[in-house]
């Protein structure tokens, strides 16, 4: 049946091969039993039924007859169940049965009603093309499926009186997975190993009935079941043509895995984000020229904001894939070079707030880093001790801030003249040496005084002036860390300490693994809070 897209393989004594699909039951007899190589299975699957481009799942009944790549024919035994998927056209929601005998009726995406005792769940499309939170600090689970909830119920309740485990079936375990891989989805594709764990203890505390007998902390095996259950769920948003997925595919020229992965290094929520539904590249296009076109006109910015929103992902997708200049992509997008803009393409990229995260990170932290920077001695309390008058002279916050952003450099073992740079406002060829910086904060002053505010404050990126005119310089490091994002651009080698303490200890992202230095900096600082 060439319209068929999902088709069940059910094989007794690996010679005869039951197919079962949506009202259509055919039988496949294989003569020399069930092929040496997955290739040659395919091939006489699309060549007896007349399908094209499908692959091949089985039933692995070690995790909960979960369905799982199949990669080859050894893992087939007999009475087992193959999955026949069509590539290209897939419902929704998947529904596959593993017997063919009566179980519960679902809805298919064509309307079509299937037996199911399994089912896969995909996200829904119409569903918003970004994420708006980042991996809670404390999971939680949420309800299951009515069923499930009950047997869970009745299970916790025994597990209380007798301390009795509940052993589930295929369904209400197939349930729990589904929702957890979905819910851990809506955080992030590429969850961690301690992601996973954080899930599976969360799991068995809220349902201790769940907690497994012989395992050293009663959630292993869930916390293997999620991470096979997501690989599963990758797969089949890819072959749906999921960008933040397909992207990392094997590519049609060559068979082997992409050599460069593109996903989040540094909790990015929205690393490589879909269009919004019904978008495509090119509509996407005439919003970017119109985009320059409102430039022109005054008190604009509101349709201005509106449109830079609706081009994120394409906008984003630019950065990821073709890794642009800095002169060329403020070219194409001017209207991302401003402070105003920067603040929000960071929220949009990591679904967290820039500069309020940022400044009450560091005031929360202020008085044990500076008595921190009071108790250096040796070549660091030198460098800090004029950082140190400086911040006890001055009545400004922003002045005092800054003061503590050069501790906290000085600290951790770096320079903090590759962080800011200082000008005099009367030395001559401030702009050629501008244009020799990579990545840096510029500050320039009169007569080069710290104690006079600045004339101009700025942030240049490959000799290129990409912002200036800010209000002071630790609201520029706070935005030059966020251009950092925005461009994916890589922390400079001489501070990567100091741009890791912004990510981990000021704005809280992927703080669950740090640097030896950077951790005990944390540590010293979380010890008088």
């Amino acid at each position: 049946n060439q319209s068929q897209e999902i088709q069940l393989l059910r094989y007794f004594n690996k010679k005869t091969v039951i197919i079962l699909g949506d009202n259509n039951i055919e039988k496949l007899t294989l003569q020399n039993g069930i092929p040496k190589s997955v290739e040659e299975l395919i091939d006489v699957v699309q060549k007896t039924f007349g399908l094209t481009d499908i692959h091949l799942q089985y039933m692995d009944k070690d995790f909960g007859n979960d369905f799982f790549n199949l990669s080859s024919t050894d893992d087939l035994m007999d009475m087992g169940t193959i999955k026949v998927i069509k590539l290209g056209i897939m419902p929704l929601v998947i529904t596959v049965a593993d017997e063919a005998t009566p179980g519960t009726s679902w809805e298919s995406d064509e309307g079509s009603s299937v037996t199911s005792n399994d089912t896969i769940l995909l996200s829904s499309p119409e569903a918003n093309t970004t994420r708006k939170e980042q991996w809670p600090k404390k999971y939680l689970i949420r309800q299951f499926s009515y069923d499930t909830e009950l047997q869970l119920a009745r299970g916790n309740l025994a597990y209380h009186t007798y301390n009795k485990a509940l052993t589930l079936n295929t369904k209400p375990k197939s349930d729990i997975l589904n929702v957890l891989t979905e819910d851990i989805y809506k955080y992030t594709p590429y969850p961690t190993d301690a992601h996973f764990s954080e899930v599976a203890k969360a799991l068995i505390e809220k349902h201790p009935c769940l907690k497994e007998p012989g395992s050293f902390n009663g959630a292993y095996g869930w916390k293997q079941r999620l991470k096979y259950k997501m690989g599963n769920y990758r797969t089949q948003l890819k072959v749906l043509g999921c960008p933040e997925l397909s992207i990392n595919a094997k590519s049609k020229d060559n068979k082997s895995a992409a050599r460069k992965m593109k996903r989040a290094r540094r909790a990015e929520a929205n690393f490589y984000p879909t269009f919004p539904l019904g978008e495509t590249s090119d509509t996407l296009e005439r919003e970017r020229l119109d985009i320059l076109m409102e430039m022109q006109k005054r008190n604009n910015d509101q349709i201005v904001r509106d449109k830079m929103a609706r081009t994120f992902a394409y906008r984003r997708q630019e950065v990821v894939d073709q890794q642009p200049r800095i002169e060329d992509f403020k070219t194409r997008w001017p209207a991302l070079f401003s402070e105003r803009e920067f603040n929000e393409e960071f929220h949009r990229l990591v679904a967290i707030p820039l500069e309020s995260q940022f400044f009450e990170q560091l005031d929360h932290y202020s008085s044990r880093l500076l008595a921190l920077a009071r108790s250096k001695r040796g070549t660091a309390g030198d460098k800090i001790s004029p950082i140190l008058h400086t911040f006890d002279q001055a009545e400004d916050i922003n002045v005092k801030r800054e003061c503590l952003l050069k501790a906290l450099i000085i600290l951790l073992g770096e320079d903090t003249r590759d962080l800011v740079k200082e000008f005099d406002s009367q030395q001559d060829g401030i702009q050629a040496d501008l244009e020799q910086v990579t990545m840096a904060v510029f500050s320039i002053r009169p007569e080069g005084c710290a104690e006079l505010p600045p004339e101009d404050i700025g942030i240049v990126i490959e000799g290129m002036t990409v912002l200036h005119g800010l209000s002071s310089v630790s609201s520029a490091c706070a935005l030059l860390f966020g251009l950092i994002y925005s461009l994916n651009l890589a922390y400079p080698k001489s501070l990567r300490y100091t741009f890791e303490a912004f990510q981990k200890v000021f704005m809280e992202l992927d703080s669950q693994k740090m640097s030896p230095k950077v951790h005990a900096l944390l540590g010293k600082l979380q010890s008088a809070n």
